[in-house]
Protein backbone atom coordinates (compact mmCIF):
# COMPACT_ATOMS: atom_id res chain seq x y z
CA UNK A 1 0.00 0.00 0.00
CA UNK A 2 1.28 2.97 -0.96
CA UNK A 3 1.59 6.24 0.91
CA UNK A 4 -1.20 8.71 0.10
CA UNK A 5 0.21 11.48 -2.38
CA UNK A 6 -0.99 15.13 -1.77
CA UNK A 7 -1.24 17.34 -4.63
CA UNK A 8 0.53 20.54 -2.44
CA UNK A 9 3.31 20.83 0.10
CA UNK A 10 1.33 23.01 1.93
CA UNK A 11 3.85 24.02 4.50
CA UNK A 12 5.84 25.19 1.28
CA UNK A 13 3.52 27.34 -0.15
CA UNK A 14 2.79 28.95 2.55
CA UNK A 15 6.59 29.61 3.09
CA UNK A 16 6.99 30.61 -0.38
CA UNK A 17 3.82 33.12 0.16
CA UNK A 18 5.29 35.03 3.33
CA UNK A 19 8.29 34.89 1.81
CA UNK A 20 7.61 36.68 -1.18
CA UNK A 21 4.94 38.97 0.34
CA UNK A 22 5.60 42.59 1.12
CA UNK A 23 5.03 44.67 4.70
CA UNK A 24 1.74 47.46 3.91
CA UNK A 25 2.03 50.21 3.98
CA UNK A 26 3.80 52.34 7.31
CA UNK A 27 1.78 53.17 9.98
CA UNK A 28 2.16 53.76 13.94
CA UNK A 29 1.30 51.45 16.64
CA UNK A 30 -2.13 53.46 17.48
CA UNK A 31 -2.66 54.17 13.52
CA UNK A 32 -2.72 50.24 13.28
CA UNK A 33 -4.85 49.90 16.01
CA UNK A 34 -7.47 52.45 15.30
CA UNK A 35 -7.83 50.76 11.80
CA UNK A 36 -8.56 47.43 13.05
CA UNK A 37 -10.63 48.43 15.53
CA UNK A 38 -12.63 50.87 12.92
CA UNK A 39 -12.93 47.92 10.79
CA UNK A 40 -14.86 45.86 13.33
CA UNK A 41 -16.95 48.35 14.00
CA UNK A 42 -18.28 48.61 10.47
CA UNK A 43 -18.23 45.50 9.96
CA UNK A 44 -21.13 45.13 12.78
CA UNK A 45 -22.87 48.22 11.73
CA UNK A 46 -23.21 46.82 7.93
CA UNK A 47 -24.72 43.91 8.96
CA UNK A 48 -28.34 46.17 9.92
CA UNK A 49 -27.44 48.08 6.43
CA UNK A 50 -27.03 45.47 4.10
CA UNK A 51 -29.87 43.22 5.85
CA UNK A 52 -32.40 45.85 5.86
CA UNK A 53 -31.84 46.72 2.03
CA UNK A 54 -31.96 43.30 0.49
CA UNK A 55 -34.70 42.27 2.91
CA UNK A 56 -32.99 38.81 3.51
CA UNK A 57 -32.92 39.60 6.91
CA UNK A 58 -37.13 38.75 6.41
CA UNK A 59 -36.15 35.21 4.90
CA UNK A 60 -37.00 33.01 8.15
CA UNK A 61 -33.31 32.24 8.70
CA UNK A 62 -31.18 33.86 11.89
CA UNK A 63 -28.45 35.67 10.85
CA UNK A 64 -25.96 34.76 13.35
CA UNK A 65 -23.31 37.10 14.38
CA UNK A 66 -20.30 36.88 11.85
CA UNK A 67 -16.64 36.05 12.77
CA UNK A 68 -14.91 38.80 11.73
CA UNK A 69 -11.34 38.60 11.41
CA UNK A 70 -9.34 41.37 10.81
CA UNK A 71 -5.81 40.39 8.89
CA UNK A 72 -2.52 41.21 7.69
CA UNK A 73 -1.52 39.77 4.24
CA UNK A 74 0.36 37.09 5.78
CA UNK A 75 -2.63 36.41 7.92
CA UNK A 76 -4.99 36.60 4.79
CA UNK A 77 -2.26 33.97 3.20
CA UNK A 78 -2.32 31.28 6.01
CA UNK A 79 -6.36 31.55 5.98
CA UNK A 80 -6.66 31.09 2.09
CA UNK A 81 -4.35 28.30 1.86
CA UNK A 82 -6.73 26.34 4.60
CA UNK A 83 -9.51 27.00 1.72
CA UNK A 84 -7.35 26.27 -1.12
CA UNK A 85 -6.89 22.44 0.91
CA UNK A 86 -10.05 21.65 1.67
CA UNK A 87 -11.20 23.17 -2.50
CA UNK A 88 -8.77 20.71 -3.37
CA UNK A 89 -9.30 17.70 -1.65
CA UNK A 90 -11.53 15.67 -4.31
CA UNK A 91 -9.13 16.37 -6.57
CA UNK A 92 -6.57 14.79 -4.39
CA UNK A 93 -8.92 11.63 -3.49
CA UNK A 94 -9.26 11.29 -7.49
CA UNK A 95 -5.72 11.24 -8.19
CA UNK A 96 -4.61 9.00 -4.81
CA UNK A 97 -7.79 6.14 -6.42
CA UNK A 98 -5.87 6.57 -9.85
CA UNK A 99 -2.40 6.08 -8.23
CA UNK A 100 -3.41 2.96 -6.02
CA UNK A 101 -0.34 0.87 -5.84
CA UNK A 102 2.04 3.00 -7.49
CA UNK A 103 4.71 5.23 -5.85
CA UNK A 104 5.47 8.26 -7.16
CA UNK A 105 8.71 8.95 -8.91
CA UNK A 106 10.65 11.75 -10.68
CA UNK A 107 8.23 14.70 -11.75
CA UNK A 108 5.09 13.12 -10.39
CA UNK A 109 7.47 13.09 -6.97
CA UNK A 110 8.60 16.61 -7.31
CA UNK A 111 4.66 17.58 -8.37
CA UNK A 112 3.71 18.74 -4.53
CA UNK A 113 6.53 21.08 -3.87
CA UNK A 114 6.29 22.73 -7.76
CA UNK A 115 2.90 22.92 -7.48
CA UNK A 116 3.42 24.89 -3.87
CA UNK A 117 5.86 26.85 -5.15
CA UNK A 118 3.04 28.15 -7.83
CA UNK A 119 0.46 28.81 -5.69
CA UNK A 120 2.92 30.48 -2.64
CA UNK A 121 3.51 32.85 -5.87
CA UNK A 122 -0.19 33.35 -6.79
CA UNK A 123 -0.96 33.60 -2.95
CA UNK A 124 1.64 36.44 -2.05
CA UNK A 125 0.33 38.40 -5.54
CA UNK A 126 -3.50 38.15 -4.36
CA UNK A 127 -2.47 39.56 -0.30
CA UNK A 128 -1.47 42.36 -1.91
CA UNK A 129 -4.73 43.50 -3.35
CA UNK A 130 -7.96 41.81 -1.74
CA UNK A 131 -9.51 44.45 0.90
CA UNK A 132 -11.99 41.55 1.72
CA UNK A 133 -13.55 38.43 1.66
CA UNK A 134 -16.62 35.87 2.92
CA UNK A 135 -14.51 32.18 3.43
CA UNK A 136 -17.13 29.64 2.79
CA UNK A 137 -14.80 26.75 2.75
CA UNK A 138 -14.94 26.48 6.81
CA UNK A 139 -18.10 26.30 8.96
CA UNK A 140 -19.06 28.40 9.99
CA UNK A 141 -17.73 30.87 6.98
CA UNK A 142 -15.60 33.72 8.42
CA UNK A 143 -15.36 37.37 7.52
CA UNK A 144 -11.70 38.76 6.50
CA UNK A 145 -10.61 42.16 5.98
CA UNK A 146 -7.31 43.16 5.02
CA UNK A 147 -6.03 46.03 7.12
CA UNK A 148 -3.13 47.19 5.33
CA UNK A 149 -4.61 46.48 1.82
CA UNK A 150 -7.40 48.85 2.55
CA UNK A 151 -5.22 51.82 4.27
CA UNK A 152 -2.67 51.77 1.01
CA UNK A 153 -6.24 51.71 -0.94
CA UNK A 154 -7.68 54.61 0.39
CA UNK A 155 -4.21 56.12 0.73
CA UNK A 156 -3.93 55.47 -3.00
CA UNK A 157 -7.07 57.17 -4.08
CA UNK A 158 -7.26 60.29 -1.53
CA UNK A 159 -10.25 59.04 -0.64
CA UNK A 160 -11.86 59.77 3.43
CA UNK A 161 -10.55 56.41 5.57
CA UNK A 162 -13.78 56.10 7.16
CA UNK A 163 -15.86 56.08 4.04
CA UNK A 164 -14.02 53.29 2.40
CA UNK A 165 -13.87 51.50 5.30
CA UNK A 166 -17.39 51.67 5.74
CA UNK A 167 -17.91 51.03 1.91
CA UNK A 168 -15.70 47.97 1.67
CA UNK A 169 -17.50 46.53 4.42
CA UNK A 170 -20.36 46.82 3.02
CA UNK A 171 -19.41 44.67 0.34
CA UNK A 172 -18.13 42.26 2.18
CA UNK A 173 -20.97 41.98 4.62
CA UNK A 174 -23.33 41.65 1.47
CA UNK A 175 -21.50 38.39 0.91
CA UNK A 176 -21.82 37.05 4.23
CA UNK A 177 -25.68 38.00 4.43
CA UNK A 178 -26.17 36.08 1.23
CA UNK A 179 -24.79 32.44 3.07
CA UNK A 180 -26.12 33.19 6.24
CA UNK A 181 -30.06 34.03 4.52
CA UNK A 182 -29.70 31.01 2.26
CA UNK A 183 -28.41 27.74 3.68
CA UNK A 184 -28.54 25.73 1.19
CA UNK A 185 -26.11 28.29 -1.37
CA UNK A 186 -22.30 27.34 0.65
CA UNK A 187 -23.24 23.45 -0.19
CA UNK A 188 -24.73 23.77 -3.58
CA UNK A 189 -21.23 25.51 -4.39
CA UNK A 190 -18.76 23.26 -3.04
CA UNK A 191 -20.87 20.56 -4.66
CA UNK A 192 -20.59 21.88 -7.67
CA UNK A 193 -16.86 22.19 -7.26
CA UNK A 194 -16.79 18.81 -6.44
CA UNK A 195 -18.75 18.08 -9.74
CA UNK A 196 -16.38 20.03 -11.60
CA UNK A 197 -13.59 17.87 -10.35
CA UNK A 198 -15.52 14.67 -11.19
CA UNK A 199 -15.93 15.70 -14.62
CA UNK A 200 -12.05 15.93 -15.34
CA UNK A 201 -9.92 13.99 -17.21
CA UNK A 202 -6.82 12.64 -15.45
CA UNK A 203 -5.29 10.78 -18.21
CA UNK A 204 -2.01 12.93 -19.63
CA UNK A 205 -2.43 11.43 -23.20
CA UNK A 206 -6.15 12.89 -23.59
CA UNK A 207 -5.12 15.81 -21.96
CA UNK A 208 -2.56 17.00 -24.18
CA UNK A 209 -4.25 15.99 -27.04
CA UNK A 210 -7.60 18.50 -26.01
CA UNK A 211 -4.62 21.54 -25.26
CA UNK A 212 -2.99 20.58 -28.58
CA UNK A 213 -6.48 21.32 -30.28
CA UNK A 214 -7.73 24.10 -28.76
CA UNK A 215 -4.60 25.67 -29.30
CA UNK A 216 -5.19 25.32 -33.53
CA UNK A 217 -8.65 26.15 -32.41
CA UNK A 218 -7.47 29.07 -31.37
CA UNK A 219 -4.86 29.93 -34.04
CA UNK A 220 -7.94 29.21 -36.73
CA UNK A 221 -10.89 31.06 -35.62
CA UNK A 222 -9.14 33.54 -33.05
CA UNK A 223 -10.99 32.45 -30.29
CA UNK A 224 -11.11 34.54 -27.03
CA UNK A 225 -11.72 32.34 -24.38
CA UNK A 226 -8.83 31.15 -22.23
CA UNK A 227 -7.29 27.80 -23.18
CA UNK A 228 -7.84 26.42 -19.68
CA UNK A 229 -11.74 26.87 -20.51
CA UNK A 230 -11.56 25.28 -23.88
CA UNK A 231 -9.70 22.29 -22.44
CA UNK A 232 -12.16 21.26 -20.23
CA UNK A 233 -14.23 18.28 -21.15
CA UNK A 234 -18.34 18.25 -21.74
CA UNK A 235 -19.30 17.91 -18.40
CA UNK A 236 -17.16 20.55 -16.55
CA UNK A 237 -18.28 23.31 -19.31
CA UNK A 238 -21.67 22.45 -18.31
CA UNK A 239 -20.60 23.02 -14.49
CA UNK A 240 -18.31 26.00 -15.08
CA UNK A 241 -21.61 27.94 -16.89
CA UNK A 242 -23.73 27.56 -13.65
CA UNK A 243 -20.44 28.74 -11.49
CA UNK A 244 -19.46 31.63 -13.51
CA UNK A 245 -23.92 32.30 -13.49
CA UNK A 246 -23.58 32.02 -9.75
CA UNK A 247 -20.66 33.95 -9.04
CA UNK A 248 -21.96 36.83 -11.47
CA UNK A 249 -24.81 36.65 -9.60
CA UNK A 250 -22.85 37.06 -5.99
CA UNK A 251 -20.53 39.42 -6.84
CA UNK A 252 -23.18 41.59 -8.70
CA UNK A 253 -25.46 42.00 -5.86
CA UNK A 254 -23.11 42.93 -3.48
CA UNK A 255 -21.80 45.72 -5.75
CA UNK A 256 -25.58 46.60 -6.62
CA UNK A 257 -26.23 46.49 -2.40
CA UNK A 258 -23.01 48.85 -1.53
CA UNK A 259 -24.61 51.13 -4.61
CA UNK A 260 -28.10 51.26 -2.95
CA UNK A 261 -26.45 51.74 0.74
CA UNK A 262 -23.95 53.50 -0.01
CA UNK A 263 -25.37 56.73 -0.74
CA UNK A 264 -26.95 57.03 2.86
CA UNK A 265 -24.65 55.77 4.68
CA UNK A 266 -21.07 56.97 2.85
CA UNK A 267 -21.40 60.14 2.46
CA UNK A 268 -18.42 60.31 -0.37
CA UNK A 269 -19.86 57.37 -2.00
CA UNK A 270 -20.02 59.06 -5.30
CA UNK A 271 -15.96 60.29 -5.36
CA UNK A 272 -15.04 56.71 -3.81
CA UNK A 273 -16.67 54.63 -6.27
CA UNK A 274 -15.76 57.05 -9.26
CA UNK A 275 -11.72 55.97 -8.17
CA UNK A 276 -12.01 52.70 -7.41
CA UNK A 277 -13.71 52.05 -11.10
CA UNK A 278 -11.23 53.95 -12.49
CA UNK A 279 -8.60 51.85 -10.85
CA UNK A 280 -10.31 48.31 -10.78
CA UNK A 281 -10.96 49.13 -14.36
CA UNK A 282 -7.15 49.74 -15.91
CA UNK A 283 -5.07 47.58 -13.18
CA UNK A 284 -1.60 48.99 -11.27
CA UNK A 285 0.30 48.66 -14.30
CA UNK A 286 1.10 47.20 -17.58
CA UNK A 287 2.08 43.78 -15.78
CA UNK A 288 -0.06 43.98 -13.61
CA UNK A 289 -3.05 43.50 -16.21
CA UNK A 290 -0.77 40.67 -17.87
CA UNK A 291 -1.09 39.24 -14.34
CA UNK A 292 -4.63 39.43 -13.76
CA UNK A 293 -5.42 38.18 -17.65
CA UNK A 294 -3.54 34.95 -16.90
CA UNK A 295 -5.29 34.18 -13.10
CA UNK A 296 -8.43 35.15 -14.69
CA UNK A 297 -9.24 38.67 -12.47
CA UNK A 298 -10.58 40.01 -15.78
CA UNK A 299 -13.33 37.85 -15.86
CA UNK A 300 -14.14 38.51 -12.01
CA UNK A 301 -14.66 42.61 -12.79
CA UNK A 302 -16.49 41.33 -15.03
CA UNK A 303 -18.71 39.46 -13.23
CA UNK A 304 -19.27 42.51 -11.27
CA UNK A 305 -20.04 44.30 -14.11
CA UNK A 306 -22.23 41.74 -15.79
CA UNK A 307 -23.53 40.68 -12.29
CA UNK A 308 -25.10 44.01 -11.07
CA UNK A 309 -26.58 45.01 -14.62
CA UNK A 310 -28.65 41.62 -13.83
CA UNK A 311 -29.55 42.70 -10.50
CA UNK A 312 -30.26 46.24 -11.19
CA UNK A 313 -33.02 45.30 -13.94
CA UNK A 314 -34.65 42.36 -12.21
CA UNK A 315 -35.31 45.01 -9.11
CA UNK A 316 -36.41 47.47 -11.39
CA UNK A 317 -39.07 45.34 -13.20
CA UNK A 318 -40.34 42.80 -9.62
CA UNK A 319 -38.82 44.80 -6.78
CA UNK A 320 -36.34 43.54 -4.14
CA UNK A 321 -39.14 41.22 -3.37
CA UNK A 322 -39.21 39.58 -6.55
CA UNK A 323 -35.36 39.52 -6.96
CA UNK A 324 -35.01 37.35 -4.12
CA UNK A 325 -37.09 34.60 -5.57
CA UNK A 326 -33.22 33.52 -6.79
CA UNK A 327 -32.21 32.45 -3.66
CA UNK A 328 -35.44 30.07 -3.33
CA UNK A 329 -33.35 27.21 -4.86
CA UNK A 330 -30.39 25.94 -6.82
CA UNK A 331 -33.39 25.81 -10.23
CA UNK A 332 -33.97 29.73 -9.32
CA UNK A 333 -30.37 30.95 -9.64
CA UNK A 334 -30.03 32.62 -12.86
CA UNK A 335 -27.76 30.94 -16.17
CA UNK A 336 -25.30 31.69 -17.84
CA UNK A 337 -27.18 33.50 -20.54
CA UNK A 338 -29.86 34.85 -18.45
CA UNK A 339 -27.38 36.79 -16.83
CA UNK A 340 -27.20 39.05 -19.46
CA UNK A 341 -31.10 38.66 -20.34
CA UNK A 342 -32.40 39.14 -17.23
CA UNK A 343 -36.13 39.65 -19.19
CA UNK A 344 -35.26 35.95 -19.89
CA UNK A 345 -35.05 34.92 -16.13
CA UNK A 346 -38.12 36.90 -15.15
CA UNK A 347 -39.95 34.93 -17.57
CA UNK A 348 -38.87 31.89 -16.09
CA UNK A 349 -38.87 31.99 -12.42
CA UNK A 350 -42.22 34.99 -12.15
CA UNK A 351 -45.60 33.68 -11.42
Amino acid sequence: MTARAQLVDWQLAVATAERLVRPGPPTSAAEAAATVADLRRYAAESREHVAGFTGLDNMGTILTEPQVLVVDRAGWIRANVEGFRIVTEPLARKLNEKREGVPPSGLAALGPKATALELGTLLAYLSHRILGQYEIFQEPGRLLLVAPNIVAVERELQVKPDDFRLWVCLHEETHRTQFAAVPWLRAHILGEIESFIAGMDTDPGALAKRVREAAQQRRETGEKRPITELVQTPRQVAVLDRMVAVMSLLEGHADFVMDGVGPRVVPSVADIRRKFGQRRAKGASRIDAVVRRVIGMDAKIRQYRDGSRFVAAVVEQAGMSGFNRVWTSPNTLPTRAEINDPAAWLARVRP
